[in-house]
């Protein structure tokens, strides 16, 4: 008897699907398969298949050449991307070319990067035989067992597939041919490869154009003038000077003196109603900038929960999309999903008032256009078990569930009323906004006429009642110094926001939405960029901020203008994969261009030849007096020319690369102050520590971890996040005199 060959793109969803399907399945003696009557199921383990190194074709391409520049394969090979991997895909294919296998589904992950995993077994395999796609949007039983019964014809996918190769090849073409030119024509400069990609680049550039602006921004004081007023009956309010934000000091003093103690006057009061929308569903990237404001979760950690949440759970729906709109098919839907999620008791209310509309308010919420792959993420419907959710599966799972719920209430109103006081001819201007109406807010459980939160000027006040020609009394009247403040750095959450609409600053949620499809990236690999940052030592987290190391400046500095670095160059390119997809561009037009510009940049790069990087002073070494000059590796005294009297900080200490302001500290002081952001144990965990420059008994300087986990061997109290044995083994590693970068000369092309 024929069966069909199911190929999940991981374990668990390989079984899920099997609980979904007809017979029951029993699991093949080396784990590889599941086998029923009718179905075998089995599964990739992520990307088994990955294109060939350099090497692969030329033995000589092994050594990293100039000469060699660029590498364009006439046609990719295709390798296993390591034993693990290779292990299940000799399994798989074995699978495909048995006799007793007779159709293929395709049941990876819904999108363009599942695509390219099964395109890239299926070549490898070398079989022929017909293809069925599985499309998933939720895993509870009963959507895969309607996937099933609607199987797509596998070459309805192609054009998918075309923009997952192309973004697979244009990936190795840039990045493998960038970086090995970069790093042979920087090796004076830089200690290890300088890896670049047509992704991480250009949201690198971001980061680093940031910090060069906070690094330049010179603060300006300026003033403003502040009062306290009170009407009869202690109403008491407060209002700003309105005749600028930004007051030189004389004219502040002197609004002051004018105005103290001196009787005013209400000019003007004004109110307006204000409405707010609420806010659309969630994409992945939204969902993720949301975790980070509010809980500081990383884009990697809230993809994760969402993952598990969409696989384990079964509770929402796929997590990797781009859009924020639901179909038109799914209106039947909206209710039955808010009835189900109502059932837990914290979700009640809300979800009663869904199911009691007579007419779902659908304007923004329902788009088919605005839906290509995958639509918004809401819960499924099904009974959700939240007691065995995980902390932060349980985090996530609440912001999705209000977000569904919340889209279908009134518009929030507020009653804006705005203030003018008048006390000898000088204006200040008092704002107040009170929630009448919380209408969408009640979700999250706020109510009409709270408390509300006051910004930074004191602005939105709780205020009394006032008339307008009423006189008050000036209780104060104050000048107050402030600085112009830099630019933020970027949270994880901003810099998704940018790379979002490729580096535009926009705050407008609809606007945002419409220039989505031309962003850095993808909502799936988004958070992997980020991290691929962070991995090669370009950025670093401090808090919840990230900051351009001065690797990361001077790769950005060195490459100028290139538009590798631009933003809008590859979200144009993003644009052109997703319209590849639609069938409206071409893969061979956007390889061609692809092609030219590798060729353009290794020619743009080797005009980097014998630059040289100006070395950071940090000032007279501790020991002899002679200037402390950066180097590849550290920080000395002594250079090839001049011996010194051999003093040295290693530029790495457990996997960061030290700073040159910690470094200053740490020959001033011999102590840093504050714990230093970004150590990593050998676990991969990070964490933060104070450091002492402290001189053995040989003579020579070392960096230690100033804490007193690391000095006792005991689990680090502070955060919980290494070990001290770990730390203390680092530490010994970083200050022995040998090199301990750990950058190697590997490529480092993009996933």
């Amino acid at each position: 008897m024929s069966k069909t060959l199911v190929i999940a793109e991981k374990p668990s969803v390989g079984r899920d699907l099997a609980g979904a399907l007809p017979g029951t399945f029993k699991q093949s003696q080396d784990k590889t398969h599941l086998v029923g009557d009718e179905y075998i199921v089995s599964w990739a383990i992520g990307h088994l298949v990955g294109l060939a190194a350099p090497e692969e074709y030329d033995e000589r391409l092994k050594k990293w050449r100039f000469a060699d520049l660029p590498i364009v394969p006439k046609k990719f090979k295709l390798v296993p991307n390591d034993d693990k991997a290779k292990k299940q895909l000799k399994a798989l294919h074995k699978l495909m070319k048995s006799d007793e296998v007779d159709l293929i589904v395709n049941a990876c992950d819904a999108g363009r990067e599942g695509e390219l995993i099964f395109a890239y077994v299926y070549e490898t395999s070398g079989v022929r035989k017909p293809v069925k796609r599985l499309w998933l949007n939720s895993m509870t039983k009963k959507a895969m067992e309607e996937a099933f019964a609607t199987l797509r014809d596998g070459v309805e996918m192609k054009l998918l597939e075309e923009a997952a190769r192309s973004r697979s090849e244009a990936d190795w073409l840039v990045g493998m041919n960038a970086t090995r030119a970069a790093s042979i024509r920087l090796r004076a400069a830089f200690d290890g490869a300088v890896s670049l990609g047509r992704v991480q680049t250009p949201t690198l550039a971001l980061v680093v154009r940031r910090e060069l602006e906070i690094r330049a921004f010179v603060p300006e004081p300026y003033w403003l003038v502040e009062a306290s007023f009170a009407a009869l009956e202690e109403r008491l309010y407060s209002g700003r000077y309105l005749g600028g934000k930004r007051i030189p000091e004389d004219d502040a003093t002197k609004i002051v003196e004018e105005t103290r103690g001196k009787p005013g006057l209400i000019t003007k009061l004004e109110k307006k109603e204000e409405r707010e929308k609420p806010e659309l569903l969630y994409d992945l990237t939204s969902l993720q900038r949301n975790a980070n404001v509010l809980f500081g979760f990383t884009a990697r950690r809230t993809l994760g929960a969402a993952q598990k949440l969409y696989e384990e759970h079964k509770a929402i729906t796929y997590p990797r999309t781009n859009s924020r709109f639901l179909t038109s098919d799914m209106i039947g839907e909206i209710k039955p999903t808010a009835d189900l999620v109502g059932r837990n008791g914290k979700y009640q209310e809300a979800a009663r008032y869904v199911t009691r509309l007579d007419k779902l308010p659908l304007g923004r919420v329902v788009n088919d256009k605005r839906v290509e792959d995958h639509h918004a993420i809401i819960p499924t419907k099904a009974e959700h078990d939240l007691s065995k959710m995980g902390p932060d599966e349980a985090r996530i799972y609440d912001l999705i569930v209000k977000r569904f719920l919340a889209v279908f209430h009134p518009e929030a109103v507020f009653e804006r009323t705005r203030v003018e006081t008048t006390v000898e001819e000088h204006v200040f201007r008092t704002s107040g906004r009170v929630l009448l109406e919380a209408g969408w807010k009640s979700v999250y459980g706020e109510e009409a006429n709270g408390k509300q939160r006051e910004d930074d000027s004191g602005g939105d006040q709780l205020l009394p009642v006032l008339r307008e020609g009423e006189q008050v009394e000036t209780r104060s009247v104050d000048s107050i110094r402030k600085e112009t403040q830099p630019p933020r750095r970027f949270s994880e959450a901003s810099l998704l926001a940018a790379m979002e609409t490729a580096g535009k600053d926009i705050e407008d949620a609809e606007l945002r939405e419409a220039m989505k499809d031309s962003g850095i990236g993808t909502p799936a690999t988004r958070a992997a960029i980020i991290e691929r940052l962070l991995q090669v030592g370009y950025i670093e987290r401090e808090g919840r901020a990230l900051h351009a190391t001065e690797k990361g400046v001077q790769v950005i500095s060195l490459l100028g203008a290139h538009p590798l670095t631009s933003a809008e160059m590859t979200g144009d390119w993003e644009l052109r994969l997703a319209r590849i997809a639609q069938g409206e561009d071409t893969r061979p037009a956007f390889m061609s261009d692809i092609e030219k510009f590798t060729t353009d940049t290794v020619a743009e790069l080797d005009k980097l030849k014998g630059v040289k990087i100006e070395r950071a002073n940090l000032g007279p070494c501790p020991v002899c007096g002679r200037d402390v000059i950066e180097n590849r590796k550290g920080y000395s005294c002594w250079s090839k020319d001049d011996p010194g009297c051999g003093f040295v900080i290693w530029k790495k200490k457990a996997n960061k690369i030290l700073p040159t302001a910690v470094v200053k500290e740490l020959m001033e002081t011999r102590k840093t102050a504050k714990p230093v952001t970004g150590f990593k144990g050998r676990s991969g965990r990070t964490f933060s520590a104070k450091l002492a420059l402290e001189q053995a008994e040989d003579g020579k300087w070392r960096v230690e971890f100033d804490e007193e986990w690391a000095r006792n061997g005991a689990k680090s109290s502070d955060d919980g996040k290494a070990k001290a044995s770990d730390d203390a083994d680092e530490a010994k590693a970083s200050s022995n005199g040998a090199n301990t970068s750990d950058e190697t000369t590997s490529e480092a092309v993009e996933a």
